[in-house]
């Protein structure tokens, strides 16, 4: 039999952490025996857990081991992270270590070094002392990378026990129950993120302008709760046409009514920008007087449009350089302190995957998922 001690600390028993990392081990083939485990004694204090792991074979062990890390448990006895340098551009050692969204250390002679860029699937690239995650298309020949788990130890988000005034981020809202309540509750946390001097992001589908909401998200970036809008060709092209035309997808949104010859009124719209230039040069040049992108533009907010292979148009401010538009979504996640996503599946999903766990996030959408 192969043994290993690990360890882990935090509100395990809250965070419902230590159930998960006893799963773990029984799913990986492996068993465990509890060396030694501390309650926290009060709200404030970390529990501690001094785990034996047991597996009847090198691999299975190495594999609860790597298991157990990203649950946030650390091996007892740490050497050094093992870096390896990149075959070439974009290519790494198939050992690479590859990242989750939680804050992660990795031991560097001796002593621990914080990630800098956290996100989900990326490597860590080490230079000079520093880390860094690193998407692997940013990786160039030479440079060393995290390989395997050894020195590396990640700080999972806990729940706080004095926490009661947003449990309901924990859980799914049912649509079929009241959510004023949440609504209240997200406002409040909006107006706590301004007030601590954070940026606040939103993710925003063209379902902000087919639900008649458009009124609504215009006073918020008057009011300066919108520090940047990321969204794709459909929003734009929509809220255009409904500044210009009363209509979304050549419905009538005070009416609820097809007009004639409103099928075509989103092309149109796309039409007038196109001859303007711009988004910024139709509102400049006042061919576009209202609506979120007019506000935007008039507050000096920053929006990236991110396209896809369905977009009419585009518009001449999509990008259509997929890249190009990852980074940009990125740049403007920057010290993001809070991101409201509303009804746009595929940019929350992306946006998501680009965050650190501690940015407070908040999806609202038809689908749970």
């Amino acid at each position: 039999m192969f043994t290993e001690i690990v360890e882990a600390e935090g509100h395990l028993v809250d965070s419902q952490i230590l159930s998960k990392i006893f799963d773990r081990v029984i799913e990986c083939g492996a068993e465990f025996e509890v060396v030694r485990f501390d309650l926290g004694r009060t709200n404030k204090d970390f529990s501690h857990l001094q785990l034996k792991i047991i597996a009847p074979r090198r691999d299975v062990l190495s594999k609860t081991i790597a298991d157990l890390i990203e649950l946030g448990c650390y091996q007892s006895k740490v050497d050094d992270a093992v870096l390896r340098p990149a075959e070439a551009d974009r290519v790494v050692p198939d050992d690479f270590y590859s990242t989750t969204n939680h804050r992660t250390l990795v031991r560097v002679q001796a002593s621990w070094v914080e990630v800098g860029k956290q996100r989900m699937d990326a490597v860590i690239v080490v230079d000079g002392g520093r880390a860094e995650c690193r998407k692997l298309r940013d990786v160039r020949k030479g440079k060393k990378v995290v390989c395997g788990v050894n020195g590396v130890r990640i700080q999972p988000e806990f729940k706080e026990r004095d926490r009661h005034g947003f449990a309901f981020m924990a859980n799914e809202i049912s649509s079929e129950r009241r959510t004023e309540t949440a609504v209240e509750k997200v406002a409040a946390m909006m107006r706590r993120t301004k007030e601590d001097g954070g940026r606040i992001v939103f993710v925003a589908g063209p379902v902000v302008t087919h639900t008649g909401g458009t009124q609504a998200f215009c006073r918020l970036i008057r009011g300066g709760y919108v520090d940047a809008l990321l969204s794709g060709n459909a929003l734009a092209v929509h809220d255009v046409e409904h500044a210009l035309y009363g209509t979304s997808l050549g419905v009538d949104l005070k009416r609820g009514i097809p007009v004639e010859g409103g099928h075509k009124n989103h092309m149109r719209a796309i039409n007038s920008v196109n001859r303007c230039g711009s988004i910024k040069q139709a509102v400049e040049s006042e061919a576009l007087r209202s609506g979120v992108m007019y506000e935007c533009v008039k507050k000096g907010v920053p929006f990236v449009l991110a396209g896809s292979i369905r977009d009419d148009g585009p518009l001449p401010d999509t990008i259509m350089d997929l890249v190009r538009a990852q980074e940009e979504y990125g740049r403007q996640l920057i010290e993001a302190k809070m991101v409201i996503c509303l009804s746009s599946m595929l940019h929350s999903i992306g946006v998501g995957n680009m965050l650190p766990s501690w940015v407070r996030m908040v999806c609202v959408d038809i689908n749970p998922a």
